[in-house]
């Protein structure tokens, strides 16, 4: 199974600051890619907007790596990303629709589960995100 463990941010403002992201893609607890950077800043920048914005990163990663066809699961602290990816929660905000049709129409072909996480356990992600703003500063 891939694992993935996604986070977003938009520092030292939400909205209109600094959108960072940060994913790991692990597979049997083997890091298999991760990334941490700047997606935009200030208008239209937003944490949901970085959240999705990692979402779409480590789906395209884990299609370039030839991984899509296995099971999947991302997990996320975002409530938002989750409930939305899961059909729990309706997109009602025009800055997440796109993302959010983009992520949909990736994963109608995977094996693909959304898993909701506390903060303190997505760490790894968290700090990636962390790393990425402290660059800016």
């Amino acid at each position: 199974m891939i694992e993935v463990w996604i986070d977003g941010l938009c520092e030292p403002v939400n909205p209109g600051g600094t959108a960072c992201i940060g994913y790991i893609i692990k597979k049997e607890g083997k890091v298999l890619a991760k990334t941490s950077q700047v997606v935009g800043r200030g208008k239209g920048m937003t944490n949901n907007v970085a959240e999705y914005t990692a979402l779409i990163q480590a789906l395209e990663k884990i299609q370039q790596l030839g991984s899509a066809r296995q099971e999947i699961l991302v997990r996320s602290d975002s409530k938002l990303v989750v409930n939305q990816m899961n059909g729990n929660w309706e997109v009602k905000a025009p800055l997440i629709l796109p993302l959010n049709r983009k992520a949909k129409t990736m994963t109608t072909t995977m094996n693909i589960k959304f898993n909701w996480v506390p903060r303190e356990q997505n760490t790894e992600a968290d700090a990636l995100c962390r790393t990425a703003y402290e660059s800016t500063r």
